[in-house]
């Protein structure tokens, strides 16, 4: 084999190479251990890149860990809409870390930096993985290290928060397991591929049992995609975060996302029986509920930072009820809307943070302050990332919106679905109008607050998140062919069956 046969392994044996490396180094060589994590997203962002240009073409790449044959051995899937979530995964992270060291928050205690490798093992492997089991130890390893990074920083806010976060998941591994355990004894594999075929031929008097197994398993992907009522737990977790890790999270809902788009079509698609596209009476409505309460949020909230945390909540809701329809161009539209409303709350994180660092006392309050350094340049950011998140023009959201209404239009409740996504845009609207003029526009007395000279250099991260979000606008037909072939592909799970149970790379 050659080292271009061993890309599907690299984006997870790079961050758990770099997470320990950077563990031993960093109490006597903190410099070390900060390039060793940046260095290693970098190697991400490569591999991850390598691997789209591998799968453009439609190729489905299968890597069999320790040569062990599917569906009896560990095997990691890597096709369009992987590599997609890769790159997306990789290209946060280095937005995250730059923040969190120019702004020194990796500097709050000794292991945020192999803490958040780990971290992105866990994602990485959640994108990569081909079998349920594998799929819920990743979500083990990104959550454990999920747990120490939100508590990044401490405080009594984060500590209560944390210990509801902590219960939450725990909740929904076990859960996890047993719809594991259901499925393998109904089935008798774990491998998607594999379970996508056995399903068909379950006797009818187990028809029932599987369709309890798959409804646990869509609940257990509903609560890590936050979708109501399921996302109680994400605004306090997200909003007392520390900012730059709370950036990173904008991809953690998205992992729920992913995992209801590959494991749906690809073992519960059309010859499933009882179990058949078993979210779909319930997805849609689920997801117009979460884009209304999320916005509703944004309207409401007391600060930037809960304001972004409610942003996630909509969001996610409105890309959901793209996937709801599961269509080749519904899918489509929602994937290029994922990788938009990613970059889009990760901006309104770090924004929100830029300016609670310059506001002092007030922190970032939806309530006039004084004035502080750099208060245009900082306001016409937070402008950018509001315009990002509500989906208005020129910025990728505006396009994603227009896909989405378009796919659905020929859809049934299509009215619903346009009347939801209009008028939570409109909401979030005059949510962040309301925000902004607080902050930026009105001034509580006539103290200027003045920002350190280190902290200058804190808007570089918001500024590259904006940037990639104008790129995703200008690139959108691109972008939105790649999406499109990417939702193909996954509706296609013949194809991902043939390259893993069959040949192995197609």
């Amino acid at each position: 084999m050659t080292f271009a046969d061993h890309l599907p392994i690299l984006p997870i044996v790079i961050p758990a190479l770099a997470a320990p490396c950077a563990l031993l180094v960093m109490r006597r060589r903190r410099g070390l251990g900060i390039a060793i994590s940046l260095v290693s997203c970098l190697a991400m962002l490569a591999a991850a890149l390598a691997l789209m240009a591998r799968v453009q073409d439609g190729t489905i790449l299968a890597y069999a860990v320790g040569e062990w044959p599917a569906p009896f051995g560990i095997v990691l899937v890597a096709d369009r809409l992987a590599a997609m979530m890769l790159v997306l995964a990789a290209t946060l992270a280095l937005i995250a870390l730059l923040h969190a060291v120019v702004t020194g928050a990796d500097r709050k205690g000794w292991h945020f930096h192999p803490l958040f490798q780990f971290q992105l093992m866990g994602l990485n492997g959640a994108f990569l993985t081909g079998d349920l089991f594998n799929l819920f130890v990743f979500f083990e390893v990104l959550l454990i290290a999920s747990y120490g990074l939100m508590l990044h920083g401490q405080g009594p806010a984060r500590l209560k928060a944390g210990v509801q976060y902590v219960v939450v998941n725990l909740v929904g591994s076990s859960v996890f397991l047993i719809a594991l355990g259901l499925l393998y004894a109904l089935t008798g594999t774990l491998n998607m591929a594999d379970m996508g075929l056995r399903v068909a031929q379950i006797a009818p008097a187990e028809q029932g049992l599987l369709r309890i197994a798959a409804l646990l398993l869509v609940s257990v992907f509903a609560l890590k995609a936050a979708v109501a009522p399921l996302h109680l737990w994400l605004m306090r977790t997200y909003a007392v975060s520390t900012p730059a890790v709370a950036a990173l999270f904008a991809i953690m809902t998205k992992v729920g996302v992913y995992s209801l788009i590959r494991v749906v079509p690809q073992v519960f698609g059309d010859g499933a029986g009882a179990a058949a596209w078993v979210p779909a009476p319930y997805l849609l409505p689920a997801a117009m509920v979460s884009a209304v309460i999320g916005f509703a949020g944004v309207f409401v909230a007391r600060s930037m930072s809960e304001q972004a945390a409610y942003a996630v909540i909509g969001s996610t809701g409105t890309l959901l009820i793209a996937v709801a329809g599961w269509t080749p161009d519904s899918l489509g539209a929602g994937l290029y809307y994922l990788a938009h409303s990613t970059l889009a709350a990760a901006a309104l994180f770090l924004v929100a943070d830029v300016a609670a660092r310059r506001r002092g006392g007030f922190g970032d309050k939806a309530s006039p302050g004084p004035g502080f350094a750099q208060r245009s340049a900082v306001g016409l950011l937070f402008m950018l990332a509001a315009i990002a998140a509500t989906g208005l023009p020129p910025l990728s959201g505006f396009i994603g919106k227009l896909l989405i209404l378009k796919s659905v239009a020929a859809l049934p409740d299509w009215g619903w679905a346009w009347g939801v996504i209009l008028t939570t845009t409109f909401i979030g609207v005059i949510g962040f109008a309301r925000v902004g003029s607080a902050v930026f526009w009105k001034r509580a007395d006539a103290v200027e607050a003045t920002a350190s000279a280190a902290s200058r250099a804190d808007i570089a991260a918001p500024i590259i998140a904006l940037a990639l979000l104008a790129a995703l606008s200008a690139g959108a037909g691109w972008a939105s062919a790649y999406a499109n072939a990417a939702a193909q592909q996954v509706l296609n799970p013949t194809a991902s069956a043939s390259a893993v149970l069959e040949e192995g790379v197609r």
